[in-house]
């Protein structure tokens, strides 16, 4: 059995969760939970017999053809350098002594699994030890690039894109020039806006990547711990921060400064940096449009996002990316 190349997880039954557990000699006792997740297909399942002390264990089925292998290893690799360090992440376990595995088809990965709730944001306390623990996710990451994940960049975030929705069509025409004129025009903002981080001495660094709140379990006595790197990139250190504010600009700013009283404890941070905050929030807006777009012909989808896609989508976005250019010729947050 192999997957389906136009519909990826159409051939991902139970059965075949199961039976590439036991594929790698884990054997699950038939308690299997689909967790949320629309990029790959993650499930929670209670093995017969512990593993490495975890009874219950989360295995990830990638979506095909989305990493290479290497890329998926040097995830896992960096998880492992983090765990390794004592940053509270949670990565794969190695059955067999590998954290990548095949079979049917597709590559998947198993880790422990680690419970918690969404951290409280409005609370300092949380904020702090959340800065802190992203200090030391970064000193890490700033210890070597990654060689073969790619950069949250302009051009992967913004400019291909934008070249892949018009080159398949996926604006309606009614609203395609008017979104390509304000999609244009915020491209160019961004650009300055990196140009002119680059000249003040800013430079990337191995990233969780997409670090907002549901990525990051709350425990009251552990504290938080981070999940989910499969979109681990090389890129500046405030794009792990700026997901965890939320709410006006007095609120974004009193929730930034608890998360760099933290951040700081552990390991200095550039607040040149923070004149990135609002262009990287517009590159997210764009990569996310051309996400849901390239994604459509998985089922999943149109069930999950029943309102993407039609002209009244896209004048929304021509509005958000209006409000976002606006945003970006704003003084930066202090903090």
């Amino acid at each position: 059995m192999t997957a389906d190349a136009r519909h990826p997880y159409e051939t991902l039954t139970p059965d075949v969760v199961l039976d590439a557990l036991a594929s790698v000699g884990l054997f699950g006792d038939g308690r299997l939970l689909a967790l949320s997740s629309y990029e790959n297909r993650v499930y929670q399942v209670h093995l017969e017999d512990p593993f490495e002390g975890s009874a219950i264990v989360v295995a990830k089925f990638y979506r095909p053809g989305r990493w290479s292998e290497a890329q998926i290893l040097e995830e896992h690799a960096f998880a492992q350098e983090l765990q390794a360090a004592e940053v509270p992440v949670v990565a794969p376990l190695a059955p067999g002594g590998r954290t990548l595995h095949r079979h049917a088809g597709f590559g998947f990965s198993v880790s422990p699994r680690r419970g918690g709730r969404a951290p409280e944001l409005d609370d300092a306390e949380v904020l702090e030890w959340i800065g802190r623990y992203l200090a030391r996710l970064h000193t890490v990451g700033a210890r070597a690039p990654f060689a073969t994940r790619p950069a949250l960049d302009l051009h992967t975030f913004g400019e291909e894109p934008r070249e892949w929705l018009l080159a398949h069509d996926a604006i309606p025409l009614d609203v395609q020039k008017e979104w390509e004129r304000a999609c244009d025009q915020a491209l160019a903002q961004i650009r300055e806006a990196l140009a002119r981080a680059h000249a003040a001495g800013v430079r990337p660094l191995r990233l969780h990547g997409d670090c907002h709140p549901g990525n990051i379990l709350w425990t009251p006595d552990a504290g938080p711990h981070f999940v989910d790197l499969d979109d681990a990139r090389t890129g500046p250190a405030v794009q792990d921060l700026w997901m965890l504010l939320s709410g006006e600009r007095a609120q974004r700013q009193r929730q930034l400064g608890a998360l760099l009283d933290g951040y700081e404890q552990m390991r200095d941070f550039d607040r040149g940096e923070l004149a990135l905050v609002e262009p990287l929030r517009t590159l997210r807006l764009i990569h996310y449009s051309a996400w849901l777009a390239r994604r459509w012909d998985d089922p999943a989808f149109p069930l999950a996002f029943p309102w993407f896609g039609s002209s009244d989508y896209w004048r929304g976005q021509v509005q958000m990316l209006e409000e976002q250019m606006e945003a970006m010729e704003e003084p930066a947050l202090v903090a």
